[in-house]
């Protein structure tokens, strides 16, 4: 796009940081065996539209699920954190902290405060938790999983973004 003068400008968003919290290979297949084992329970060698219909139902649905758990995105765009469907400006992001896949359960213990935004994804070890600066915002810090912590963290921490 140019304006009156010719110059160009970009019409794409600054993008600092993206990722999508997608469901790995090997928790695929648990969820699908035990779709099928249901599915073989309802059919039970009956005959006809039970004999086919779990099957056609079950499967298909177990996979929708298991697509949809993956859609998660956390990104770090146009002076925003956004993680799923939340968002916060970049300026009321205070600290930064990161947490391995053994210490989730120090975070997401009794500790946790139940203010707390969280969007925690089992097959995804690590953590983030950033304090909000916001006096407005009731929420005292966000929790939330993500593949690339040390990445993300310093994105946020940087007075650039």
């Amino acid at each position: 796009m140019t304006d009156s003068s010719g110059t160009a400008h970009s019409t794409t968003t600054a993008q600092q940081f993206a990722e999508r919290l997608y469901v790995t290979w090997y928790w695929w297949p648990l969820p699908l065996v035990a779709a099928g084992l249901l599915a073989a329970e309802i059919h039970m060698g009956y005959p006809g539209v039970r004999s086919w219909l779990p099957y056609v139902v079950l499967l298909p649905l177990t996979l929708l699920l298991i697509v949809r758990s993956g859609r998660t995105r956390v990104a770090v765009e146009d002076g925003e954190l956004k993680v799923g469907d939340a968002h916060v400006p970049l300026e009321f992001v205070g600290k930064v902290e990161t947490f391995g896949a053994n210490e989730k359960r120090k975070v997401l213990g009794p500790h946790l405060d139940p203010a707390a935004f969280m969007l925690h994804r089992g097959w995804v070890g690590p953590l983030v938790r950033v304090e909000l600066t916001d006096p407005a915002d009731p929420t005292p810090y966000w929790v939330f999983s993500t593949r690339r912590p040390a990445e993300l963290a310093a994105v946020l921490r940087d007075p650039r973004t």
